[in-house]
């Protein structure tokens, strides 16, 4: 009996409008019920006033010694107070408009009372409250809390829950294999499920709550393991002949030496396009890790193996940027790069369609406009995305196409706690750059309140009068009604009047490409002394001679933005500083002031911003591909997921697997998720 194939109108009670209301939240069948597991618990055990802090929700049992005292405020809202003694306190219990209760609050009953315990007044506001011996109690118990419709009400779902369990629990079946269960004591699938929805105590919850984290974590990365296991079976990609003596002189001849991080990097790269199955790599690393010179020398070695390379980013300041820096990299070997963006002309747009098709362009920069429709290559070997958050699956995808099945290469400058990135990215090989180029000095940064802003802009001129250039970073363009922050335009008039002797610049997303270019190509080339923009800058911006980053309203931005923005200087050989203006009041903001001004790892700070945000907003959009776990919590669970992880890998490496009665259940599910059907995971 398959309890995803039984419909949920099988359960007893569950008919007419409560199956619509079900079917609302995709609870269709028997087993989608089951597993819809509760997102808490209301606590009902007993407490002991020793491990009670003020503003807890408590149960105490107790007995009432006064006469309860009713107020009434007009002819429904009421306040009643009653002395109880729960031993060894004598507490005021607080009722708001439950005067209907005044006849039953007898002296000398015993009375179960739950609320918020006020630790000054040794007064509880009591939202529930129980007569012993008077009818079912849920004295002493764990109550599930479901997420649930309007139409629904939390009674009627944990008496749904019981009467689904009474009726199909014997139809639970085990799909992990004992050999795990048994390696980390993990309860029976059949009693997790029930001591989920129907715990006896906290520690039968916990432990049924570790089984099935462990479950759904062991599954999504038993999927991901057997895709890139069938994958590079399937040998379905291209094995470059890479000529490594070409790469390794295109190395030597950088102007700098390669890290030890980015020849391990480099590295592994090659292995891949050397392999006859699909390269599938995130390359993350911290700001000026030096990815960029990474990902040009696996597109030099893809292009000296007689294919095309594509390089996709999110701006198009930032692909004029890595086709400049890309140009002088190639030139030397004859090798031709393009750019490919929005604002051709239809005559250039023509052209350099043309050339990528006929195999006269062998590296293309671009950046959305690159997976348009009309774009086609003559061999694709290898893409890299830049930025990867910034880019939806499908768009990732559809440039995929336009190769048989090429090498992907995806680069982030947000580093990603490994965790995470194993989570989002399972199906990926992760290369991380540990290091920073020889010589970077760190960015020394200082978080102030608004008032010192006389002090800032002193400390801008100093900067601009030595020779240095600033950014100055706003989060609004304009003015707004509902949000009092800086905007970009007021603050680049306010400067141009501070700074006299200064040329400001103003650079934000509602300026015209091209107007966009020429102010950030003044700045680049030393013609702007201070750039006052809005986030658009975040990403990519070369500008060496920038020492100094001010950025108003800190407290506006996440941790990784101000550490993207921050990266943004330090790029030359002088002491760079950032400055970071903040509402000492904001206790978000001063979270993240305090991590910045601690530490310029991005690693350390992804962790902490993980910390502050959680993982689906760490990501951003939903198209992340960051998944959503039932119970699983990715930041939480990180040892289960690292187990889960080493666990599938080494199950779908052995050939007993794939045959073996006691899998079954594993490739079934394998079977569901259509990871026999030849299609490429995103």
């Amino acid at each position: 009996m398959n309890l995803y194939d039984i419909p949920v109108t099988q359960v007893q009670g569950v008919k007419g409008k409560k199956a619509q209301e079900l079917l609302a939240l995709g609870l269709d069948t028997v087993g989608r019920l089951l597993d819809h597991y509760p997102f808490r618990y209301e606590d009902y055990t007993l407490r002991d006033w020793s491990d009670v802090k003020d503003g807890d929700k408590i149960t105490v049992q107790g007995t009432i010694v006064g006469v309860p005292q009713l107020q009434m405020y007009g002819r429904t809202k009421s306040r009643m107070t009653c002395k109880v003694v729960v031993d060894p306190l004598f507490i005021t219990a607080v009722w708001f408009n439950r005067h209907y209760l005044k006849d039953k609050l007898r002296t000398g009953e015993e009375i179960v009372l739950t609320g918020k315990w006020d630790q000054r007044r040794l007064q509880l506001n009591v939202t529930e409250v129980e007569f012993p011996g008077q009818g079912p109690s849920r004295t002493g118990t764990l109550q599930p809390v479901y997420s649930i419709t309007a139409g629904l009400t939390q009674k009627w779902m944990r008496q749904t829950m019981s009467q689904a369990l009474a009726q199909f629990s014997a139809a639970i079946a085990e799909v992990l294999p004992p050999e795990l269960t048994q390696k980390y004591k993990l309860p029976p699938r059949r009693s997790a499920v029930t001591l989920l929805h129907l715990p006896g105590n906290v520690e039968q919850g916990k432990l049924a709550r570790r089984r099935m984290v462990y479950e759904e974590l062991f599954l999504f990365q038993l999927k991901m393991q057997a895709y890139r296991a069938l994958n590079r079976s399937r040998a379905d990609g291209v094995a470059h002949p890479v000529d490594l003596p070409a790469v390794r002189a295109f190395v030597r001849a950088l102007p700098f030496r390669l890290t030890d991080s980015q020849k391990k990097v480099l590295a592994e790269i090659l292995h891949d396009l050397q392999q006859p199955y699909c390269m599938n790599r995130l390359l993350q690393g911290d700001v000026g890790s030096g990815k960029t010179v990474v990902a040009a020398a696996a597109l030099f070695a893809v292009v000296k193996a007689g294919y095309q390379g594509a390089l996709m980013v999110p701006t198009e300041i930032l692909a004029e940027q890595h086709k400049r820096s890309l140009d002088r990299l190639m030139e030397p070997y004859g090798i031709q790069t393009a750019l490919l963006t929005g604002s051709l002309t239809d005559r250039q747009r023509r052209e350099t369609l043309g050339a990528i098709q006929m195999g006269l362009v062998d590296i293309v920069v671009g950046t959305h406009a690159l997976i348009q429709e009309d774009v086609f290559f003559r061999q694709l070997g290898l893409v890299v995305t830049d930025e990867q958050h910034r880019f939806g699956v499908q768009q990732r995808s559809v440039l995929r196409r336009k190769g048989m099945n090429p090498d992907v290469l995806t680069m982030t400058a947000t580093p990603i706690p490994r965790t995470l990135a194993i989570t989002a990215f399972g199906d990926m090989d992760v290369s991380t750059l540990r290091e920073l180029p020889q010589g970077r000095k760190p960015i020394k940064t200082y978080a102030v309140a608004h008032s010192m802003l006389d002090r800032v802009i002193g400390f801008i001129r100093r900067e601009t009068a030595a020779g240095r250039q600033a950014y100055v970073i706003c989060p609004l363009i304009e003015e707004s009604d509902k949000l009092d922050v800086q905007n970009a335009i007021d603050v680049h008039a306010q400067l141009q009047f501070a700074l006299p002797e200064c040329r400001v610049g103003l650079l934000h997303g509602r300026m015209h490409p091209s107007e966009k270019d020429e102010v950030m190509r003044d700045f680049s080339e030393g013609r702007l002394h201070v750039l006052v923009s809005t986030t658009v800058i975040e990403v990519g911006v070369d500008v060496p001679n920038a020492t100094l980053m001010v950025v108003y309203d800190a407290d506006r931005f996440g941790l990784s933005q101000l550490h993207q923005l921050r990266g943004r200087v330090g790029r030359g050989e002088h002491q760079s500083y950032c400055v970071l203006i903040a509402d000492p009041k904001s206790e978000t903001g001063k979270e993240r002031m305090k991590a910045m001004t601690e530490t310029n790892d991005g690693f350390e700070i992804a962790r902490r911003d993980l910390e502050l945000r959680g993982p689906g907003d760490f990501f951003g959009t939903k198209q992340s591909g960051l998944p959503e776990f039932k119970l699983a919590d990715p930041a939480a669970d990180f040892e289960q997921m690292e187990l889960a992880r080493d666990d599938a890998a080494e199950l779908v490496q052995r050939p007993d697997f794939w045959t073996a009665p006691v899998y079954a259940p594993l490739r079934e599910f394998l079977q569901r998720e259509h990871i026999f059907d030849n299609e490429l995971l995103d």
